[in-house]
């Protein structure tokens, strides 16, 4: 998975594309690779702003009415010519709320991951837990082996992290998921005392991820 730091990634996009997603009254998106995208939203989406602009005045220049305050304080705006350069960290409350609903998992909050959107993973997450096995172990996995966009803030000094996952190949991530719990599980079983003898949620995890 790919890392995009809002702390160090610019946006870029057309400034065309852009007035006339504002001119087209329309409810529209600023993905976070620069694409313009229209409502409905596909569920893919990964997007930094969501909304509706009011169309300019036929009599306005654009002059009149910064871009800046088209998209709200939170987000530092540079144009270059035909482009728009977009510093979105400001706006992450915002953001979060955008994209929760799209994200396979959020990490966001000092609690850590909770659940998976997608509900074989969350399953599989579920039963995982009988075995020590958080959601974190398993979204290293994913983080090191799908292909996916962690869309966070994240700075050194002092240390801040915030964070929502997507994976592009949801079937990729269950089979490295449940590869993982299965490796690890059978490790367990054969190496740990604690689980020398099993509980019944225990049994049926063991039997979900096949490790008896």
């Amino acid at each position: 998975m790919k890392k995009f730091n809002l702390f160090k990634e610019i946006i870029v996009i057309d400034k065309s594309d852009f007035y006339h997603a504002i001119n087209s009254a329309k409810n529209f998106a600023i993905a976070y690779n620069g694409e313009i995208v229209y409502e409905p939203f596909p569920q893919t989406l990964i997007s930094i702003y969501e909304g509706t602009i009011a169309p300019l005045s036929p009599l306005s220049t654009t002059l009149a009415r910064p871009i800046t305050e088209m998209l709200g304080k939170n987000y530092r705006i540079v144009e270059d010519d035909d482009r728009i350069l977009i510093k979105a960290s400001g706006a992450w409350q915002s953001i979060i709320g955008y994209n929760q609903k799209r994200a396979l998992y959020d990490d966001t909050s000092g609690d850590g991951i909770a659940e998976f959107s997608d509900k074989p993973l969350e399953n599989m997450g579920w039963h995982a837990t009988e075995f020590n096995i958080g959601y974190r172990d398993i979204v290293e996995q994913f983080e090191r082996e799908c292909e996916g966009v962690l869309l966070c803030i994240e700075q050194e000094e002092p240390y801040q992290f915030s964070g929502l996952g997507f994976v592009f190949d949801l079937e990729h991530a269950r089979q490295i998921g449940f590869e993982y719990c299965v490796t690890t599980i059978k490790n367990k079983l054969e190496n740990d005392e604690d689980f020398a003898i099993l509980s019944d949620d225990e049994e049926e995890a063991a039997e979900f991820f096949k490790a008896l």
